[in-house]
């Protein structure tokens, strides 16, 4: 960010007063350009003992497979996000159950909804972001093509409580970098 969108002056990178952190500031017209966080929302789609995965035709990570997800819309709610976000990568429809997983991944700035749903039917095909579609049961997962280790992290809860009886609920956790590595941290789940 170089210039001020209200008055077009040139920004600086500074800590406003009163605030603990740096931001764009705008000395010509007093503005403080806030940036936060961009949530992406998405789904596990159930069906049985399978997961519905897609292949990405994208970049990043095209060639790899996901769970249905991306950046939440102006307007939408998070459940509505997920939703499109399934129908757009795999023309599928899902009946959403229940916010699972939220990771927060303060590198690149985005916070992570991911819901668990049921898949109300197998009408499913590669949207116009997807290679290709397939359901999948824990022992065919493609554990290496894997794009997003937010979504393994998905899977790998998931599959953990469903070996548990069953018993799914909130999980959460931060993606970071820590020796020029990306671990997951995580924060709990609640019941």
């Amino acid at each position: 960010m170089r210039y001020c969108c209200h008055c077009r002056a040139e920004l600086v990178y500074a800590i406003p007063e009163g605030d603990d952190r740096r931001r764009y500031l705008c000395r010509a017209c007093d503005t403080v350009h806030y940036q936060n966080p961009r949530i992406v929302a998405g789904c596990l789609p159930v069906w049985g003992e399978q997961i519905l995965l897609c292949k990405r035709a994208i970049l990043p990570r095209r060639g790899y497979w996901t769970l249905p997800a991306g950046f939440m819309e102006l307007g939408e709610t998070i459940t509505e996000a997920g939703r499109r976000e399934t129908r757009e990568e795999a023309n599928a429809r899902v009946e959403i159950e229940a916010l699972y997983a939220v990771f927060s991944l303060p590198e690149v700035d985005q916070v992570y909804m991911m819901f668990r749903s049921r898949l109300l039917d197998l009408d499913f095909s590669p949207g116009r972001e997807s290679l290709e579609v397939g359901l999948f049961s824990e022992d065919t997962i493609p554990w290496d093509e894997i794009a997003f280790m937010t979504i393994s992290e998905t899977l790998r809860l998931y599959f953990k409580d469903r070996a548990r009886g069953g018993r799914f609920g909130l999980h959460s956790g931060d993606i970071v970098k820590r020796d020029g590595a990306m671990v997951f941290l995580r924060a709990g789940k609640s019941q």
